[in-house]
């Protein structure tokens, strides 16, 4: 069962609605098994309880009380494997992923999590019942998709160490993505024009769209396509493009981009205005006089 959603829309009905065909189907199973003397006894869970997923705090709580279950199982001498599963390519309107929209399954591809055939699928199945460990994580992972995450510093920090690490990034080379330097010297309307502008592209990244000014700028965003999950996304990556602090809620509550535009309009001019001005030395200051460089030190 799934109910996505951002965590502070998560209310506790909306948690049991998630936690309790799991948690409680599993507690039920094994109370009702443990003296039977099983040969095997396998629980399905997801790698969302691992490594985490935007929007899936109640899922990603059920399947690490699985994960857990097989840990205490195995301590207590009874036979137990956990699988955390990745992401199975399944047709349209079958399974969970059968079930995801187009963006959805674009934004966890983005992630690094490609889908599992369901060939590959067993053969992980049969591998895992062969291993010592009481849990494991079957996932199929998308290196280049985690080593473009990695260049914007936004990979996962359990799959930190199967990317190279990405030199950090110059002054200059971080400012490239910046929209400040467009707005320099601009009118307030060409200001907005060149923020609504970006609104409308990252929107359609996170849409996956290919024509960003085919995005109405004054209809809701739930009319366009975004859902919460998404709005998040669309939040962080304006967020990263104006170097602005914005709350969590910001699409929700400018719920258009003409409004998110305008806002950012806004925010962007107050902390011009709120940036202090560098001081020059007044008249008749005395500067420090520069540091003597050590003995043998090679000078210009």
């Amino acid at each position: 069962v799934l109910d996505d959603g951002v965590l502070t829309a998560l209310t506790p009905e909306r948690m049991d609605a998630v936690l309790r065909p799991k948690v409680d189907g599993a507690l039920h199973l094994h109370e009702l098994t443990r003296d039977l003397g099983l040969s095997a006894f396998v629980l399905f869970s997801s790698a969302a309880g691992t490594l985490g997923n935007a929007g899936q705090g109640n899922y990603a709580a059920a399947n690490a009380y699985l994960d857990a279950l097989a840990h205490r199982r195995r301590a207590q001498g009874l036979p137990a494997v956990s699988l955390a599963w990745g992401m199975w390519q399944q047709a349209a309107g079958t399974g969970m992923t059968g079930r995801l929209g187009d963006a959805e399954q674009r934004r966890m591809t983005r992630g690094g999590v490609a889908p599992l055939s369901p060939a590959e699928g067993m053969e992980l199945f049969d591998t895992a019942l062969r291993m010592a460990e009481p849990t494991v994580l079957p996932i199929k992972l998308d290196l280049g998709a985690l080593r473009a995450q990695a260049a914007t510093g936004a990979v996962q920090p359990l799959l930190h160490r199967l990317v190279p690490p990405v030199r950090r990034a110059t002054r200059a080379t971080a400012e490239q993505g910046l929209v400040t330097g467009r707005l320099a010297g601009a009118t307030p309307e060409e200001r907005e024009r060149i923020l609504l502008e970006m609104v409308q592209q990252e929107a359609a990244r996170v849409l996956g769209h290919s024509a960003a000014a085919t995005l109405d700028p004054d209809v809701l965003f739930t009319e366009i396509g975004l859902d919460s999950l998404m709005a998040v996304e669309l939040r962080d990556r304006l967020a990263k493009r104006t170097a602005l602090r914005l709350p969590p809620s910001f699409v929700f509550d400018h719920p258009t981009l003409r409004m998110q535009a305008r806002q950012l309009c806004d925010e962007l001019e107050k902390a011009d205005t709120d940036a202090p001005a560098a001081s020059a030395p007044s008249p008749g200051a005395t500067l420090p006089p520069a540091p003597t460089p050590p003995s043998g030190a090679a000078q210009e």
